[in-house]
């Protein structure tokens, strides 16, 4: 059946049908659900973007496979499998594929990549990658002349542009919605936005930009540690009134204050990037460690997550090398970040100490897996890594006991500071980013900041403080970029672009 010759303009329309047919559930999921489908205009409108659609799809296929002829099809083929996962991905924690969502898959370590894993997947692929891909293989191409190729791609793009001016009543609702439209069409979506990831990437600064030199002001014994969150969402601490008890042991503690907050982005990389900034930018600033390493402060990072910034330090231990120092009945869980802390902090040399934990704990798919046994509390739990499979009740439950367990890592990191008696000490618990829980049928995280919904930018900004005379402010508000003045107010440290309202320390 497949043996046959085919023209090639034939071809590229088959090829455009399979790939509207199979690949574009979302797309229309979401023109229906914001378009009145009742109305002679919304009716248009969908005729119109759908032929759009395939015609585009069509001429993009037909020219590059007249260019890259054998070559072409192996690349339709890369495509369809690309799509497969790509839907699998969309369809199944809600997510679009724009320039931030990318920048999400290429920085996704190994270990991360894998908890992704299912039967599903495996299904898409085949389904909608392996079957569709065996099937274009299957046809023998007959290409035309170039001629015949010029006029023909000629009258697609009159038809085209006679199509866009005949819609231009509907410019609007297309603009409006162009980033989420264009983050759903296969397989564009992800092949332009990787373009504008590495061109965005290239017109980064090479090197960080110095910040002005600091002065520490005085001699006292200081120490903050500011520990990152992890898709950590405000709405789940009990802290900010939860009706479940996930915070059972910091609410017990005098000197801790719970600050409403909300991240400038959602996704690891930015929101990080943010914690450790001293101001909104595209620019390459000197991040906090990396500035106070350089102004004589001791710094130490530990880390069993991954899109850090670029951290030039001496003292940086990630995930394998707090396995060697760690019990084993703690390995692999966030609690080894605390090993030895309390002793590396009375053996320092220096008075002034920044420690950066940047933890992983609330992180999806396999929120259960998160924290050992006697932490799963909350009950029954979601087990799955296709979190739409799981009850409503189920996921939440999963997500709360990583909370519970947080509580727990934090209480314990304040019980170690409230035995250092020589210095001042201050925790900041601070996270990246919230997460989505099945609401409105979206989970996790990394939907572009302009359309998320609250979950994924709410976030806890929680402060504890050694005594009593240190005193806060009482902030509405923060954001994320109140921590870089935060920590040089804490450890008095004077420099030019310390801003003393972005603290949330009294003076």
């Amino acid at each position: 059946m497949f043996k046959q010759k085919i023209k090639l303009s034939s071809y590229a329309a088959i090829v455009s049908i399979i790939n509207l047919i199979l690949y574009h559930f979302a797309f229309y999921k979401f023109i229906f659900k914001n378009i009145d489908t009742q109305s002679f205009n919304g009716i248009v409108l969908i005729l119109s973007l759908t032929v759009t659609a395939f015609v585009l799809n069509a001429l993009v296929f037909y020219i590059g496979l007249f260019l890259l002829r054998v070559v072409g099809k192996w690349l339709l083929v890369l495509f369809f499998n690309i799509n497969a996962i790509a839907i699998y991905f969309i369809n199944t924690y809600g997510i679009i594929i724009d320039k931030s969502m990318i920048g999400n898959v290429i920085n996704t370590n190994y270990e991360e990549s894998i908890s992704f894993f299912s039967l599903t997947l495996v299904v898409y692929l085949f389904f909608l990658g392996i079957i569709p891909s065996w099937i274009i293989l299957k046809f023998k191409v007959l290409n035309v002349k170039f001629k015949r190729f010029i006029a023909q791609v000629s009258l697609a793009l009159i038809f085209i542009a006679s199509l866009s001016y005949a819609n231009a009543s509907n410019w609007l609702w297309i603009d409006k919605h162009s980033k989420q439209l264009g983050a759903l069409v296969m397989p564009w979506s992800y092949i332009v936005n990787t373009s504008r990831f590495y061109i965005h990437q290239n017109k980064k600064n090479q090197k960080d930009i110095l910040l002005p030199n600091a002065i520490v002001k005085d001699s006292t014994k200081s120490v903050v540690i500011l520990v990152i969150g992890e898709s950590a969402r405000r709405a789940n601490f009990s802290l900010y009134g939860y009706h479940k008890n996930t915070n059972p042991l910091l609410s017990k503690l005098n000197n801790l204050y719970a600050y409403p907050a909300e991240s400038s982005a959602t996704y690891t990389t930015a929101g990080v990037k943010s914690i450790l900034d001293h101001k909104k930018s595209n620019d390459l600033y000197e991040i906090l460690p990396n500035y106070l390493f350089r102004n004589g402060i001791d710094v130490i990072w530990r880390t069993t997550n991954w899109g850090e910034p670029n951290v030039n330090i001496k003292n940086y231990s990630n995930k394998q090398d707090l396995g060697k120092i760690c019990p084993n009945d703690i390995s692999g869980y966030d609690e080894m970040l605390l090993c030895g802390l309390k002793d590396r902090i009375l053996k320092s040399d220096f008075n002034k100490i920044l420690i950066v934990l940047h933890t992983s704990t609330s992180h999806g798919p396999t929120y259960s897996k998160k924290y050992p046994q006697r932490f799963n509390q909350f009950q029954p739990t979601c087990e799955s890594v296709e979190l739409s499979k799981c009850t409503q009740e189920e996921l939440i439950n999963a997500y709360d006991n990583t909370i519970l367990y947080t509580d727990y890592i934090l209480s314990e990191l304040i019980k170690d500071l409230t035995q250092l008696k020589d210095y001042n000490s201050t925790m900041l618990f601070v996270s990246d980013h919230g997460e989505s829980l099945g609401e409105k049928n979206l989970y996790m995280h990394g939907l572009p900041i302009s359309i998320a919904p609250k979950e994924q930018f709410e976030i806890p900004f929680i402060v504890w403080t050694s005594n009593d005379s240190i005193k806060l402010k009482e902030n509405k508000m923060l954001s994320q970029y109140h921590v870089f003045h935060s920590v040089l107010d804490f450890l008095a440290i004077e420099s030019p672009v310390y801003d003393a309202t972005m603290s949330v320390f009294k003076k």
